[in-house]
């Protein structure tokens, strides 16, 4: 939500918001741009009406904003509706999804096509090193986003990827999580079914294939996947595999193979095998 608040500002929207606590980093971030954060919930922060009030997933009803939001008949909407409406919508969309390792390939994501030139906006579910900040709005057709499956609002209980159109899908992995939102890991299995539904026959859906569940979801819709599949792994069955994994001298090496031929190198900091797989999904 504050990121969203710093992206509507950089629009040339004014904007405030309500929230109990706020923390560093986002409370620092909010206090420089200058966006005003008013303690507690109370109906006399909708006065004078805001245009638009933007309702986070953590609120019910019964929060007396949202009480009062309904009672003036104000326009409301969730975060992902207005990302949809504002910043993605006729772009380019990367949508990075999963149930572990999304803020680190976003991350990832942003830096390699910053790096390439095309200047890309971008929404991270933390601050990225590399930039110092969580999210970028620029004029490009790019924009890379984090796609998060837990719930959107208190009246819209799907996915918050669902929302976010993407030209192209990355699904990590998927494993059993969120356990207060979804029965079992079939119910999380049909969440992300539906996000790769979405992906247009020009897209990219990019799975990944050391994820047992991701491979189960894929083989489901048979010959009734529209869109173009690119699978990567450090299995043999993948696509784009990681070969020669390399953790010694304070730096991950691995080299980038397609279909039996080696592509790239690919050297990172970061740590650890899913790091490996974290990048190998953006290379």
């Amino acid at each position: 939500m504050a990121s969203l608040a710093g992206m509507l500002q950089a629009r040339g929207h004014r904007v405030s918001g309500s929230d109990e606590n706020v923390y560093p980093p986002m409370s620092t971030m909010l206090a420089e741009l200058g966006i005003e954060i008013m303690r507690g919930y109370d109906a006399r922060h909708l006065t004078p009406a805001p245009d638009c009030v933007v309702v986070g997933n953590a609120i019910p009803r019964g929060n007396p904003e949202v009480e009062e939001t309904l009672n003036r008949r104000l326009l409301y909407r969730s975060l992902p509706e207005v990302l949809k409406d504002e910043f993605i919508r006729g772009r380019r969309s990367l949508v990075i999804a999963g149930t572990h390792g999304k803020t680190t390939t976003t991350s990832l994501a942003a830096w390699v096509i910053d790096q390439a030139g095309l200047n890309p906006s971008f929404l991270v579910g933390g601050v990225v090193q590399n930039f110092g900040v969580s999210f970028r709005v620029t004029d490009s057709d790019y924009l890379t986003i984090e796609g998060d499956e837990y719930d959107t609002a208190y009246f819209d209980k799907g996915p918050k990827f669902m929302h976010y159109l993407p030209e192209i899908a990355v699904v990590n992995n998927i494993e059993f999580d969120h356990a207060d939102i979804y029965k079992d890991l079939d119910a999380v299995k049909l969440a992300f079914r539906r996000l790769m539904n979405l992906v247009p026959g020009n897209g990219k859906l990019i799975a990944g294939w050391d994820s047992a569940p991701v491979r189960e979801v894929v083989a489901s819709f048979g010959q009734k996947l529209f869109t173009n599949l690119e699978t990567f792994g450090t299995g043999e069955d993948a696509k784009w595999q990681a070969r020669d994994i390399d953790f010694s001298g304070g730096m991950t090496r691995f080299s980038v193979w397609r279909e039996g031929v080696e592509w790239a190198e690919f050297l990172t900091p970061l740590i650890g095998e899913f790091n490996v797989r974290n990048s190998l999904a953006v290379s």
